[in-house]
């Protein structure tokens, strides 16, 4: 399951964004460092479901009337402050639980209402562009720290008749999640000496921030718009940047009144449904956040989530399928499961990731959209319906 970590300062609203995008209960509060622990729970990435290709919808727990959820891990730790790469505030505890997150969104507040440390000031007291490099800068600069602290054993190997400094760096940052092939990637556009002995501060830290950047992208979540002032969002919106307007306590809000029957809404749409259960002040509530998704396209919570995977990561959603002719698995039930894969991605490593046997079973495979037997070189599309054809089927 891929895994999204929510980084920012305290008080941008990460809690909030969290519990709006699982439901799942966690302290949120108008002060620093509410969350000390880190939580972890299944949120999900929505696309448009091959179903809507057919007469009828699927049966699928994650499909509604066409909607396709595909579920994710979603990672809040504790908030970052300035030199949280050299252990302030929570920083270590923070950074080290980003290891293993594939894709971060970085939540800002907006509003201008907290300042560099998270604490509460005015309305538009504080830049919340300065909020921006400060998270990358604290990230790379600590993974810098890792790369200066275990550069010794790059050194040592680097001894060896048969050194590969490619091998080397992969091994030493694996943990971070950088794969042989990021690396030898990185290493191409930098401009480094051969013997790793020569190295000096600067070159380790430009390989920290390419590495970072490509294993780590950030997209920025701007939160809190519907306390913002316009031209702060228009300000973040005209980065260089991924930056997508949002208001986490807005789409909460949403979550509940949906789960309460109030409204009618699905994460991710732009418009709701009011009902007439609602009494005047919900009603004037409700109207009030149907005004901001008007302004900006929806509540952006599922729009972050969804472009931190889709197009930060480049992935993909296939589906396979055991009866090519009815999109089913063999109890009849359509289109039953979905997975993401990395653009490129093949019949066979949809293979493996149905299940490890699957894969090293592989025969062949049919693309049940057209009915046609597809090679094993084939590359996936947003939607495939694929059957695989394995001995271990």
């Amino acid at each position: 399951m891929l895994s999204i970590a929510l980084a920012g300062k305290p008080n941008a609203g990460k809690s909030t964004f969290y519990t709006a995008a699982t439901m799942a209960e966690v302290d949120v509060a108008n002060y620093p460092f509410t969350t000390i622990d880190a939580n972890r729970g299944v949120s999900y990435v929505r696309t448009d479901c091959p179903c809507l290709e057919r007469d009828e919808r699927c049966n699928a727990d994650n499909c509604e009337d066409g909607k396709r959820y595909v579920p994710i891990e979603l990672l809040d730790v504790a908030g970052l402050v300035p030199g949280a790469h050299e252990g302030k505030g929570l920083g270590n505890q923070f950074l080290d639980e980003l290891t293993n997150a594939d894709v971060i969104v970085n939540v800002v507040d907006a509003s201008g209402g907290t300042n560099e440390k998270g604490e509460p000031v005015d309305i538009g007291d504080h830049d919340p562009l300065e909020d921006i490099d400060f998270i990358e800068e604290e990230m790379d600069l600590w993974l810098a720290g890792i790369v200066e602290n275990n550069w010794e054993s790059v050194e040592r190997k680097s001894r060896s008749p048969d050194f590969d400094i490619d091998d080397a760096l992969a091994d030493m940052l694996s943990g971070f999640g950088a794969s042989p092939k990021q690396i030898a990637i990185v290493l191409r556009d930098l401009d480094y000496p051969d013997d790793p002995i020569q190295w000096e501060d600067e070159h380790r830290e430009a390989l920290a921030r390419d590495v970072r950047q490509r294993t780590k992208p950030i997209v920025v979540a701007a939160n809190k718009i519907d306390v913002a002032p316009e031209e702060n969002v228009e300000r973040l919106l005209e980065l260089d940047k991924p930056v997508i307007p949002t208001t986490a306590e807005g789409e909460l809000a949403l979550r509940r009144a949906a789960d309460n029957g109030l409204i009618e809404y699905d994460p991710g749409d732009e418009t709701i449904d009011i009902g007439d259960d609602v009494n005047d002040a919900q009603r004037e509530a409700l109207e009030g956040l149907a005004d901001t998704m008007a302004e900006w396209g929806g509540t952006g919570v599922q729009t972050a989530l969804d472009h931190a995977v889709y197009d930060l990561l480049d992935h993909l959603t296939a589906y396979p399928v055991e009866d090519a002719s009815k999109w089913s698995d063999g109890s009849g039930n359509v289109l039953p499961d979905a997975f993401l894969l990395p653009d490129g991605s093949t019949p066979v490593d949809l293979a493996y990731s149905v299940h490890s046997d699957i894969g090293d079973g592989y025969l062949h495979a049919v693309n049940a959209k057209s009915n046609r037997e597809i090679g094993e070189e084939y590359e996936l599309e947003e939607g495939d319906v694929i059957k695989i054809v394995s001995t271990a089927s």
